[in-house]
């Protein structure tokens, strides 16, 4: 099998088992139960022997990471928009109702691979998304292509550097402007709105087009903050209100905009991508 990450282990004062020394040198794996899969399935070898999560490295020794041949497929039917590119990162674009990973074939961390041009640079690794998009939100998916690139770009959000805008539909009246600030699993959680259009509905008395920018990234973040407010987002069948959930059109949340600056050429970049059709087509009916 290909060998896609090396790390070599400096001199430690202590042994340290492999399941948790290994967690965080692999740019494609940060989590400890990615560690402990991949270990299981025999992709990290030390020493070019198969790893055991259970062994101790006691320094000097050389850990690999193996490509996953089960997960390579000569064609993935799955063409992705790609935004902006070059051989540190790019930004594609993410349709709703398609997967950023798991352990389905079809999804976007699979399909990189074949839409992406492959990296010169030394350290390139299987392209990576480096946040969060749900399965049911469209837009901009940022891609780290290097494994040093993969930690930039984690900081870059870690450091809140980057900024994200969303665009939402929203049910019933709302103030025009304001920041939501209600803790979410008991951290903190911070997004800022403003109404771009309101238009009276017989179904759902208003719709807003609004413009959401959140502050910090936890799960759900926008979808439970409108909520919160009484105004859930449109298609929303998990936090929205009982006879007021649109069914069969999908959740009305699109990432539209990353502003940021390119972490190695120091370029100031704004990807954009506009509203799906269905975005207009419902206020144009309203």
């Amino acid at each position: 099998m290909k060998t896609i990450e090396t790390h070599t282990v400096p001199t430690l004062p202590y042994g340290v088992r492999l399941s948790d020394y290994a967690v965080g040198i692999f740019a494609s794996i940060p989590s400890k139960a990615g560690i402990k899969k991949a270990i299981k399935k025999g992709l990290i070898t030390v020493n070019h022997q198969r790893g055991v999560s259970g062994q101790f490295i006691n320094g000097n020794e050389i850990i690999e990471l193996l490509e996953d041949e089960t997960l390579i497929k000569k064609n993935i039917d799955l063409d992705l928009e790609v935004l902006w590119e070059d051989d540190y990162l790019a930004v594609i674009y993410k349709p709703a109702g398609l997967l950023v990973s798991g352990n389905k074939s079809k999804t976007v961390t699979n399909a990189l691979p074949y839409n992406l041009k492959p990296s010169i640079l030394i350290d390139a690794v299987k392209p990576q998304p480096v946040h969060r998009l749900d399965f049911a939100t469209s837009g901009l998916l940022l891609i780290g292509k290097t494994a040093d690139s993969i930690r930039a770009l984690g900081k870059l959000f870690e450091n809140k550097t980057i900024q994200k805008n969303y665009f939402a539909i929203t049910i019933g009246k709302m103030q025009s402007e304001g920041t939501i600030n209600f803790p979410i699993d008991e951290k903190e959680a911070i997004s800022n709105f403003s109404i771009i259009k309101s238009v009276p509905s017989e179904r759902f008395d208003f719709l807003n087009l609004v413009k959401l920018a959140p502050v910090t990234g936890r799960r759900h973040q926008l979808r439970i903050h409108c909520a919160q407010l009484g105004n859930p987002i449109l298609g929303d069948v998990e936090h929205g209100v009982e006879g007021k959930i649109l069914k069969g059109k999908g959740l009305y949340l699109h990432a539209a905009s990353l502003e940021f600056t390119h972490p190695y050429t120091n370029q100031p970049l704004t990807i954009e991508k506009e509203l799906p059709k269905k975005y207009h087509h419902l206020f144009l009916k309203n």
